[in-house]
């Protein structure tokens, strides 16, 4: 019986040698006359453990990681086909704590499946979303959605469901489902993750998605910095198309809807979605007044869904499983499971879906394990760079949109960065401000002058000048930038530097400038 082994292709284990490592095994295969077949897979989102080495033994998967080319020879000699004993031997990957303590829903398939072969997807679950969707009325299926609770996964927890009905209800001759690829925040990579190891999931949500609200064409944009994940769904769209997953009849049902990949420049006001729109359309990549809302008028201003990658993943599972199944997992408004992105120093990095709820403390301190220097954590900054830095006193709040909305805080994307208690908050928030200035598409005057301003500001309190009536005006500044900006890049910029300044001020006092004697 073949022997599959498993490597994954994903980007953050291909950083780490991954490639080197499947060409290694390659090599010893064929030399040893090994039955065995190599699989690349997904991550499962253990980065410490990259590249994580799996073989099928008797139905259960045993992993070895981190493992590196030069490690490879010595794995066959101790029997890696056979599942043996080695010191990079971690036993059954799914009993490992970090795996075993998770509730994938969303990223079930996500490292155990070969992402191109849809009769992999298929045999794990794959496709009974969809299949159950085209059984139903479209509005039944925009109800299931609204039944479940999902929230957008890409930062502002809008409830998906009324989206779909919104752009359902909507006047129209056409009408599109985007999906929001542009993952630009730090320390987030659960698109990618989905896009690269499980793209059909992406597909199927899209697809109930269009048939849910009458749209017939569906565009995923990406950003080049993804060429794997490009390359992945390019090829799994081609995939669903042949197998009639896509097309002009979805499975046989007479209902059309099909798509497209798009990249783009790498610009991160993209992400905003009315900016992305213009990206989509040939347009400079600014962001539009609103309303007209995009579910009134969005891409090629007809009525148009725009989700998050995750979002949209998520949606398979409900529809299989049902509202009430989803709806039962979470806290509060926060219904279903989150993939939290634990990044930054931290000992256990990487991907931990779970129902909204954890404290954070939990999360940096068990989850993560606390700080990879092992020095004191001193701030978590949640939500990518336009987030909040929570200290450890805020350690309790739960992850929950109302919860750190309530502190001042965002959720986001679901990204977590840690640092220990080295780091300068005045560095920081003059980050974030520069961050801003850089990235702000030039519309708006709060943001565009707003962001300079702040980090001229920041400087001066560094050096010591004026260090009272510089604070007072750098906090003048964020409160202009929030409630006069014209989207989330100028609005959200102010909860990293504000948030530094409340929790931090001895960051922000600096030895005043002492001025050379005459």
């Amino acid at each position: 019986m073949t022997v599959r082994i498993y490597v994954p292709r994903d980007a953050a284990a291909l950083a780490l040698g991954a490639e080197k490592v499947a060409d290694a095994i390659a090599k010893e295969i064929a030399t040893r006359g090994v039955d065995a077949k190599i699989v690349r897979n997904g991550s499962r989102g253990m980065f410490w453990l990259e590249p994580l080495v799996e073989v099928d033994v008797d139905g259960k998967r045993i992993g070895y990681g981190p493992v590196k080319a030069r490690d490879i020879a010595s794995l066959f000699d101790a029997g890696l086909a056979e599942g043996a004993s080695h010191p990079l031997c971690l036993g059954e990957v799914e009993d490992l704590p970090f795996l075993k303590s998770q509730t994938r829903l969303t990223f079930a398939r996500c490292g155990i499946t070969d992402p191109l072969s849809l009769g992999d997807y298929e045999a794990h679950g794959g496709l009974a979303g969809l299949k159950r969707a085209i059984s139903m009325a479209p509005a039944e299926v925009v109800k299931e959605v609204t039944d479940s609770g999902l929230r957008g996964r890409g930062g502002a927890g809008f409830p998906t469901g009324i989206k779909w009905k919104t752009v359902a209800d909507a006047a129209g001759d056409r009408k599109y489902i985007v999906c929001n690829a542009d993952e630009g925040d730090s320390g987030t990579f659960a698109d990618r993750m989905i896009m690269e190891g499980d793209p059909f999931v992406l597909i199927e949500g899209m697809a109930i998605a269009g048939l849910a609200t009458g749209a017939t064409k569906g565009f995923i944009y990406t950003r080049s910095e993804y060429p794997h994940a490009i390359a992945a769904m390019t090829a799994a769209v081609e995939i669903a198309r042949k197998a009639g997953v896509l097309g002009s009849s979805v499975l046989g049902s007479g209902r059309a809807f099909d798509m497209e990949i798009r990249t783009g420049a790498g610009a991160y006001v993209c992400g905003e979605e009315t900016a992305l729109l213009n990206s989509l359309e040939g347009k400079r990549g600014i962001v539009r007044a609103k309303p007209p809302l995009p579910a009134h008028k969005g891409l090629f201003g007809c009525p148009t869904v725009i989700n998050n990658v995750i979002s949209l993943a998520s949606v398979p599972v409900i529809m299989e499983k049902g509202a009430a199944f989803y709806r039962d997992f979470g806290m509060g408004r926060s219904r279903g499971t989150i993939p939290l992105q634990i990044a930054g120093n931290v000992r256990y990095g990487g991907l931990f879906e779970t129902a909204f709820g954890l404290s954070l403390g939990e999360i940096v301190d068990t989850i993560g394990g606390g700080t990879a220097t092992g020095r004191p954590v001193k701030a978590v900054q949640v939500g990518g760079p336009l987030g909040a830095y929570f200290p450890r006193a805020l350690f309790d709040t739960p992850f929950d949109y109302e919860a750190f909305a309530a502190k001042d805080g965002l959720i986001g994307h679901a990204g977590l960065v840690v640092f220990d208690d080295t780091a300068d908050m005045l560095k920081q928030a003059r980050f974030a401000m520069e961050f801003c200035a850089i990235e702000s598409c030039g519309k708006c005057t709060p943001c565009r002058i707003g962001s300079t301003r702040g980090v001229e500001t920041a400087d001066k309190i560094a050096q010591g000048i004026e260090p009272e009536k510089n604070r007072a005006l750098l906090a003048d500044l964020c409160n202009t930038m929030k409630f006069g900006s014209l989207c989330a890049l100028g609005g959200f910029t102010p909860y990293p530097v504000v948030s530094a300044m409340t929790h931090f001020p001895e960051d922000f006092s600096p030895a005043p400038l002492i001025e050379a004697a005459e």
